[in-house]
């Protein structure tokens, strides 16, 4: 992958969209805000590979839980990827920024992390500051081992924290 400074995205409740890193502004069928994040459900129309999208954005854990639905033939047996990002809120206005180190949790049997190359590369190349950094290395750290130790069950360790996650599509 091509490196990139962090990939920042933008989710306008009051309007109903998501802007994506690119700038693709997409419209979302649901959002909806609980005390711990927002939820969002979009589909993914263009994808070579995706046909739809439900994220929780969770501020105080410091990640983006995704559950994607794939294309028929382009089926993964994962069941959530996790984002490490900053996801800030300004009214109506969510704003993610990525901090390249992912997540994917197979429940009940692993959990990788993903992009470490990426990571250090962004670091290397003064894309990601020291603070962000050191952050993001910590958020993912923190998730992994806690994740792991609920037998990679995501929901469960989630639970600890007092966050109950569900995924309606509408």
């Amino acid at each position: 992958m091509a490196l990139h400074p962090p990939k920042v995205e933008t989710f306008a409740v009051d309007e109903g969209t998501n802007t994506d890193p690119k700038g693709f502004v997409r419209s979302v069928d649901l959002y909806r805000e609980e005390p711990f994040g927002l939820y969002l459900s979009r589909p993914m129309p263009d994808h070579p590979s995706l046909d739809h999208m439900r994220s929780w954005l969770l501020p105080d854990l410091g990640i983006r839980v995704t559950d994607f639905r794939f294309l028929p033939g382009h089926e993964r047996k994962q069941d959530y990827y996790v984002d490490i990002a900053d996801v800030e809120r300004d009214g109506p206005v969510w704003t993610t920024t990525d901090h390249y180190l992912d997540l994917v949790v197979y429940t009940g049997e692993r959990t990788e992390l993903l992009d470490v190359d990426e990571y250090v590369e962004a670091i290397a190349a003064g894309l990601l500051a020291p603070d962000a950094a050191e952050r993001a290395l910590t958020t993912a750290s923190t998730v992994h081992a806690g994740v792991a130790e609920h037998g990679h069950d995501l929901d469960a360790w989630l639970a600890t924290r007092g966050v109950v996650l569900d995924w309606p599509f509408e």
